[in-house]
């Protein structure tokens, strides 16, 4: 059945920011990439929530004793897709309230006065240490693998250490009074990820251009394709299509989709036609489409 009956809320201005009562739920610590993007979309005082995996996301922003939502990155321009949170996402009941596109830039950074020549170690996430092979590998220093890149840094002021330097962004540096001695040493410098604003009811937000959809076919021969091309001929923009296993399915798959569209009318339009060529149709929220942040 097609959850269509969205409420309304306030229009969210360029420069006024939602600011919420409860902290959002975020993957990893204070001056994580994650930090940043709920700063993004709620401003820069907006309280966090800290999760060491996205699973404990997605049961804190569920929880509405203890937060407003949760934030949770789904998808980045070189790695892809991170199917295991479109899982996460698709069996939860929150709903998507908007979207953020966020540069990921890796720094180096040290306690003041530490110079490049007195670095032993380099601690990050095993991600970040791979984007930046192509810096770290002629340094011939010892990297050590941790589980978040701004909570190494944290460990670096802590341990006040001439001798060890962590890779994490730019918020991190800042919150632990750190030096950025080599910034944007990743090998890849175009580096984005998509972050989904995740919310405990839906909302149609006044201006909304962009939808995300959970759909299954009746598995008829030629069925995913009417519906493929039901979405074209409404003039509607396709941007991502995600297939996932059924569970207990034998090899039947669903959909997640995300549409594009210009006017709210023409994707109710699309909406009404699509509950008829669909078995499931679950709408997972209607908002407007991210810009890219630096």
């Amino acid at each position: 059945m097609s959850e269509t009956k969205l409420e309304k809320t306030s229009k969210r201005g360029e420069d006024k920011k939602i600011q919420p009562k409860l902290p959002v739920a975020i993957q990893g610590y204070e001056g994580s990439f994650h930090q940043v993007a709920a700063r993004s979309f709620y401003g820069k005082n907006v309280q966090i929530l800290p999760c060491a995996t996205f699973p404990e996301v997605i049961k804190q922003a569920s929880d509405k004793k203890t937060t407003m939502g949760g934030i949770m990155a789904i998808e980045n321009s070189i790695a892809g897709s991170i199917l295991p949170n479109y899982n996460l996402l698709q069996k939860s009941d929150l709903f998507v309230a908007g979207e953020v596109y966020l540069q990921i830039d890796q720094h180096l950074m040290v306690n003041p006065g530490v110079k490049l020549t007195d670095i032993k170690e380099v601690h990050s996430h095993p991600m970040a240490l791979q984007q930046c092979l192509g810096f770290l590998n002629p340094k011939g220093w010892k990297l050590i693998e941790t589980e978040d890149t701004a909570l190494s840094a944290k460990h670096v002021h802590l341990r006040k250490s001439k001798h060890v330097a962590a890779i994490a962004g730019k918020l991190a540096a800042e919150l632990f009074g750190l030096d950025i001695i080599a910034p944007k040493i990743h090998d890849v410098k175009n580096n984005y990820t998509r972050f989904l604003i995740l919310q405990q009811s839906p909302s149609e937000v006044e201006g909304a251009n962009k939808a995300s959809i959970n759909f299954h076919t009746d598995h008829a021969k030629g069925r995913l394709s009417e519906v493929l091309t039901l979405i074209a001929k409404e003039g509607i923009n396709l941007s991502k299509l995600q297939s996932f296993p059924i569970a207990g399915s034998q090899f039947k798959y669903g959909f997640h989709a995300d549409l594009e569209f210009e006017a709210i009318g023409q994707y109710k339009k699309l909406i009404g036609k699509l509950e008829k060529k669909t078995a499931f149709l679950r709408v997972l929220g209607v908002y407007k489409k991210g810009k890219f942040n630096k």
